[in-house]
């Protein structure tokens, strides 16, 4: 095959970064390889060694450690890192990504079927994963962190071997967090920018570079936004029209994403991050969590049937470390699973309902309006997630003995930036479908509601509970 050569160098740094990624494919590999080994240490040795005592610190205890690189640093800045530089994780890094095209490379190389294509796949892994994630209690113990990270990265590689050739297909429509960071890249200030006006100039002078890999299947010469690209590197260049530029980080979610709505992405915005995700940070810190199994509780114990306020259940269905006094019973498993349930149910709905209200007010009924509004909430998606995942860096530090200062400021400024973004965001879309002042502002109205239900839901999590 006449493969895509290397580009020249040019004068702009961003456009010699993305060059330099070209060029350096065979670094970026072994990187790669080297995150991948990292990653499966992390994931199986923990496996052998004894659950860590009141002891034990990240200092002196690989599972500890283990605990606080996936769920404290991993994730979280993952979260953060692909908002600031898009998904660049997953091109360069992402041992699953590496994992799964490293058995496309070598596997069958069949057809991608089209039940496999449908969109709303990865908010679906999503909501699956972060729930079994709470059942098994994921953030606490070695054995759910293998079941959930290491079958996901067995099915990647299965999907990789079944289909594509040299392909990330896993990536690009099956991977749990896949749909979270295409949103987040939506925000990013860095992206492979595909100029179609060079792109025709190369072929009106008969120009052939050649083709290009791109693993997450990503149609160059189409591209207009970062969501699906994993900022590789290997199209830089390609036909004089790709290169790594900047951009507003407002670009994509005003001028882009109204173009082709995604109901998915919707989805997962409203009744995912702003609602399931919420509710499963909450519940183990909730008031009314444990109201409500008081109440139901004292009903069974009434009717005379305790087995389900006793009754545990394996550790890989629900929590059970009697060693540890760590243990769910039925009635825990169900009432965790309503909390998380009702949580998405009515957070969505009154998300939904903000954003409807917002954009009938600009106009008459368009369901592409409502998404487009619906994507100005993705910075308070964003930082909710983070701070969710965070406040577990700042436990696992602090039961070590290091405190990070300032830590309810920097939080309420973080999530104040990410209100006022989505307002800013809110305003500017709103102008691309009325010219009316007055019905701008009654639609911001509107949707304050939504940034205060974002909002609240953290307020009460850090400042209230």
């Amino acid at each position: 095959m006449n493969m895509y050569h290397a580009p020249p160098l040019r004068a702009d740094p961003w456009r010699r970064i993305g060059d330099w990624l070209f060029r350096h494919r065979r670094h970026i590999q072994r990187a790669q390889w080297a995150v991948v080994v990292l990653y499966l240490c992390l994931l199986v040795v923990p496996l052998w060694l004894p659950l860590p005592d009141r002891t034990a610190t990240v200092w002196n205890n690989l599972t500890r450690f283990a605990q606080l690189m996936f769920w404290g640093i991993w994730w979280p800045f993952v979260i953060l890192g692909t908002a600031l530089v898009g998904r660049m994780w997953c091109g360069l890094l992402c041992p699953e990504g590496s994992l799964s095209e490293f058995a496309s490379r070598h596997g069958r190389g069949g057809a991608i079927p089209k039940w496999l294509q449908w969109s709303g796949w990865p908010t679906t892994a999503f909501a699956l994963t972060t729930v079994y994630g709470q059942m098994t209690s994921v953030y606490q113990y070695p054995k759910p962190v293998a079941l959930i990270l290491g079958g996901s990265t067995v099915a990647a590689m299965a999907v990789g071997y079944a289909y594509g050739r040299n392909k990330r297909v896993w990536c690009r429509y099956l991977c749990p967090v896949g749909g979270v960071f295409a949103l987040m890249a939506k925000l990013a200030p860095l992206h492979f920018r595909s100029d179609p006006f060079l792109w025709r100039l190369s072929q009106e002078r008969g120009e052939k570079p050649g083709a290009v890999e791109c693993a997450p299947l990503v149609p160059l010469r189409t591209m207009r936004g970062a969501s699906d690209c994993h900022m590789c590197g290997r199209c830089s260049g390609f036909r004089g029209a790709i290169s790594l530029t900047r951009r507003s980080p407002n670009h994509e979610i005003i001028h882009v994403a109204g173009s082709t709505p995604k109901p998915a992405e919707t989805v997962l915005i409203l009744a995912g991050l702003l609602g399931l995700a919420v509710g499963a940070f909450h519940w183990s810190a909730s008031p009314w969590f444990v109201s409500a199994k008081q109440a139901l509780g004292l009903y069974l114990i009434d009717i005379g049937w305790v087995a389900p306020l006793e009754q545990a259940l394996p550790w890989w269905i629900l929590t059970n470390y009697p060693g540890r006094n760590d243990v769910l019973t039925i009635v825990d498993g169900a009432l965790l699973l309503t909390y998380i349930l009702i949580s998405a149910i009515a957070l969505g709905v009154m998300l939904s309902l903000s954003v409807a209200l917002s954009a009938r007010c600009l106009g008459r009924w368009d369901g592409r309006r409502f998404h487009h509004l619906a994507q100005t909430l993705i910075p308070l998606a964003g930082a909710g997630l983070f701070l969710g995942l965070s406040a577990m860096t700042v436990t696992q530090l602090r039961s070590d003995g290091i405190v990070i200062p300032f830590v309810a400021e920097l939080r309420a400024g973080f999530l104040l930036l990410a209100a006022v973004w989505s307002a800013y965001l809110g305003w500017r879309v709103s102008a691309l479908y009325t010219a009316s002042r007055a019905r701008r502002i009654a639609a911001m109205a509107c949707l304050s509601l939504a940034w205060a239900i974002a909002a609240g839901a953290w307020i009460l999590f850090f400042w209230v509970w």
